[in-house]
């Protein structure tokens, strides 16, 4: 705390930035957010081997979501007789001295290391932060005693040139051409993706390669980062790896993605080629994971797109003109089924009879009176499908779901992500118009005290949307489907122990947090629909 002070008067338009965050479950989950928008890495600094524990499932899902995060965590310290600066001088330094600190997030992270001597930290962090930047990024971990932080040392530099993220490269020659000739041949293409879109020039990519594969179809199955646009005749929007369009393809390039179907639920058709282009085709953390790709490949997927999209352009453009009829009437026949696709959607945003809602008019209504280039932050769990189907993002960058798991990821990241943007945009207040959609479930498991008291500290404004389910609906979707005549389908959420029964007053919560300064609203009708959004943005 002392060379904080000091860094920050002395030279202060060098020194990072800090936030003052109560809880280091929202830290971190700040961190991801502002790294996931921006693509740059974020640090985190907690208190030990507690603060490390605090940081609980937002270490998952900046693991899964692939956010370059550097967490710092102090050691206690390692001498007790006073022989350095920093010796122990307080009783919980012995309660707090543990076996194995970094331990404790090791398997989520792409690196850990120790801070061990003053004239090598600069050569330690760097080497943590080429693992984050590096393919499949994601977070990475130090810790140092207090006695290395105490060490006096004369000043000196080095080349930040030299430490760079590895990079990945591109599609070799062989492989371009089996892509490239199966694409152009296939009579029903699917690309299924999870997280391509992180990369927002991939998002424009894919659109081009489906200009030119004509018919060519995209399926989101993770649902983490805007991949396609809502307004392409291509687009299926986002299904957890349970779709027709898996089914009945012949030729399937999966881009980016973790989870391209679930097996037990939908399976790929006998007979159907599949590629795997991906930033971590293995999923070297999952120790369950194949599926019958007769191509996988470890590439950089902008590279290996854009590479797709010369050699049609080129070499194949002949092979591709002789399909051109063929290309035209898939063509026609794609957007005549994207219009009955919104269509149907449409019609499924319509209010109930007795003027109440469900979720599809709910959301249907807030993306009708938010900015178009409104940047969606979504945790909905079980309303996820209809939330993309709704929303419809078509930007680059505008949509952001949780990487993973861990619940409670959105109420920090929707503020990181509001944060970024404002400094993208030249200041406080100047970003795009951030939007949290979230259910009561994970908005409680969100740390709402510390969200929105960080929100009103730093005018970090952002619409929050809770869906209130009445309690977990995931548990009972899990339940039926391994048990969908059992014991427990027969019961009501309070006997299930799900429900949240008398409700919480959530706008009380966030506004209590606020000081009192933080606007609420609490809508039942459409009527009141109507009158509260315009109010709340």
């Amino acid at each position: 705390m002392e060379a904080m002070v000091k860094g920050q008067k002395e030279r202060p338009e060098a020194f990072p930035k800090f936030i003052t965050c109560p809880s280091e479950m929202v830290a971190l989950s700040m961190a991801d957010g502002y790294a996931r928008l921006t693509g740059e890495p974020q640090a985190v600094i907690v208190h030990v081997d507690v603060g490390t524990q605090a940081l609980g499932c937002a270490v998952h899902n900046a693991s899964v979501g692939r956010a370059p995060v550097l967490i710092f965590a102090g050691l206690s310290p390692c001498t007790q007789e006073g022989e350095y600066r920093g010796s122990r001088t307080e009783f919980i330094h012995w309660m707090q001295d543990v076996p194995d600190q970094k331990a404790i997030v090791a398997q989520y992270c792409r690196y850990t290391g120790e801070l061990r001597k003053g004239k090598n930290i600069k050569q330690i962090v760097n080497r943590a932060l080429s693992f984050a930047n590096s393919e499949p990024r994601g977070p990475v971990y130090l810790q140092g005693t207090r006695e290395v932080m105490e060490e006096v040392i004369e000043p000196y530099h080095i080349q930040q040139d030299f430490w760079t993220p590895a990079e990945l490269g591109a599609l070799a020659p062989k492989h371009l051409q089996l892509v490239t000739d199966k694409l152009i041949d296939a009579q029903r293409p699917l690309v299924v993706t999870g997280y391509a879109g992180r990369k927002h020039a991939v998002t424009n990519l894919l659109v081009s390669l489906a200009d030119k594969i004509k018919g060519l179809r995209v399926l989101d199955t993770g649902g983490s980062d805007l991949s396609f646009p809502a307004d392409h005749p291509g687009w299926l929007s986002v299904r957890y790896g349970n779709d027709e369009s898996i089914r009945t393809a012949d030729v399937i390039l999966v881009i980016d993605c973790d989870v391209p179907w679930i097996n037990t639920q939908c399976k790929p058709a006998n007979g159907a080629t599949i590629a795997h282009l991906d930033s971590d085709p293995l999923k070297h953390q999952m120790p369950l994971f194949y599926i019958d790709a007769v191509l996988r490949c470890r590439v950089n997927t902008e590279l290996a797109l854009d590479q797709i999209i010369q050699k049609l352009e080129t070499d194949a453009s002949a092979k591709l003109a002789a399909r051109r009829d063929d290309f035209d009437k898939r063509w026609s026949r794609l957007q005549d089924e994207h219009k009955e696709r919104l269509e149907s959607l449409e019609a499924q945003a319509l209010p109930n009879q007795d003027g109440s809602f469900a979720t599809h008019c709910l959301l249907s209504r807030v993306r009708k009176h938010c900015p178009e280039d409104t940047i969606w932050v979504v945790e909905a769990v079980t309303n996820t499908f209809a939330v993309a189907d709704q929303i419809r993002p078509k930007l680059p960058g505008s949509w952001f779901n949780c990487g993973g798991g861990g619940l409670g990821w959105s109420g920090g990241a929707a503020l990181g992500i509001k944060l970024a943007t404002d400094v993208q945009h030249g200041g406080k207040g100047k970003g795009q118009f951030v939007c949290q959609i979230v259910g009561d479930g994970c908005f409680l498991f969100s740390m709402p005290s510390s969200v929105h008291w960080i929100g009103q500290r730093y005018q970090l404004p952002v619409l929050t949307i809770v869906l209130n389910n009445d309690g977990w609906n995931a548990p009972r979707k899990s339940l039926l489907l391994v048990h969908p005549d059992g014991l427990g389908s027969k019961v009501d959420n309070k006997e299930l122990n799900i429900s949240f029964s008398p409700n919480p007053d959530y706008g009380t919560i966030a506004k209590g947090a606020s000081g009192g300064s933080c606007w609420t609203g609490r809508a039942s009708t459409v009527e009141d629909l109507e009158k509260l959004i315009p109010e709340a943005t």
